[in-house]
């Protein structure tokens, strides 16, 4: 029995650096997708559960689907990261499709080639440009509008829309219990998320192409009722890359270490030991098997 109550898998998909994560973190009130201002940083997709009750008391919970950003690239680990948007396409009930309200109506044509899926169209990032802009952009997509559910612009830096957003993406859930516990904000467990909290740290402290050919691996984790115990290793593919994220004294890994170490601590309302080492695995990102290795496991 359902009593009135909706609940369903939402894939919000979209270019890379539209805001996903950003949207979803800020509906969560936690930071638990991986944001960076680099684009295609999200490389697997993340169930993020928000609860929503509607102004007459209806309630639902939305499996929100973090995916990578759509774009198409040669190389096997972006292969992984398209096959992960479109699997999460394939299974939603409903999809968002995030357009940044810079962006051209091109991307969304791609999109719609890819799928027939029903969906919502947002535009994103409204608080950058004027009213007179965004009413230009949406007169753009009006020409599509047999194709989308309804068009939402909002702002997830400045909270704009939101509610709007959620109760649009509530009206067309089916009816149904909830799939998971509603105290809980992912079906991933610590261990996946922090190592995610590592990784935004590389991604936020270092330039040029080392982001994209590391990784991170938590060797030892060991939960404490007040101190999380973690070592965990971070690889890239070349020994410059090596010494370039350990940086001059340390300085760098320390960098590193410190703000996710501060990630973790404020998710899990504890201390945090964290122990970071760096190891070079040549070409880890272009092997299928060494893929595999971390996690990214292509199905033939």
């Amino acid at each position: 029995m359902h009593d009135g109550f909706k609940a369903g898998f939402v894939a919000v998909v979209g270019r890379p650096n539209c805001g996903k994560s950003t949207l979803l973190n800020k509906l969560l009130s936690q930071d638990i997708a991986l944001v960076s201002h680099k684009a295609n940083a999200t490389r697997k997709k993340m169930n993020l559960i928000v609860p929503f009750s509607d102004k007459n008391g209806r309630n639902s919970q939305i499996i929100f689907v973090d995916t990578p950003g759509l774009h198409r690239q040669e190389k096997l680990l972006n292969q992984f990261m398209l096959k992960e948007a479109l699997k999460a396409i394939s299974n939603c009930d409903l999809c968002v499709f995030m357009a940044c309200i810079h962006d051209e109506t091109k991307y969304y044509e791609e999109f719609l080639e890819l799928t027939d899926r029903p969906h919502i169209l947002i535009l994103s990032k409204i608080d950058t440009v004027t009213q007179k802009e965004i009413l230009k952009k949406i007169k753009e997509y009006q020409k599509y509008d047999e194709k989308f559910l309804s068009l939402i612009p909002l702002s997830s830096q400045k909270s704009l829309n939101l509610e709007n957003f959620l109760a649009e993406v509530s009206k067309h859930l089916p009816y149904s219990p909830p799939f998971f516990d509603t105290e809980i904000l992912t079906d991933e467990n610590t261990k996946y998320i922090y190592k995610e909290m590592i990784r935004e740290s590389v991604f936020n402290n270092l330039s040029d192409e080392i982001p994209y050919e590391s990784e991170v691996k938590i060797e030892k984790f060991i939960e404490g009722e007040n101190l999380d115990k973690i070592s965990a290793k971070i690889f890239v593919e070349k020994e410059s890359q090596k010494s370039m994220v350990i940086g001059k004294n340390g300085q760098t890994i320390k960098r590193i270490g410190k703000q996710a170490r501060q990630k973790m601590e404020l998710l899990g309302k504890k201390k945090i030991f964290l122990q970071l080492n760096v190891f070079v695995q040549k070409s880890w990102s272009k092997e299928k098997e060494n893929l595999k290795k971390f996690g990214y496991d292509f199905e033939d």
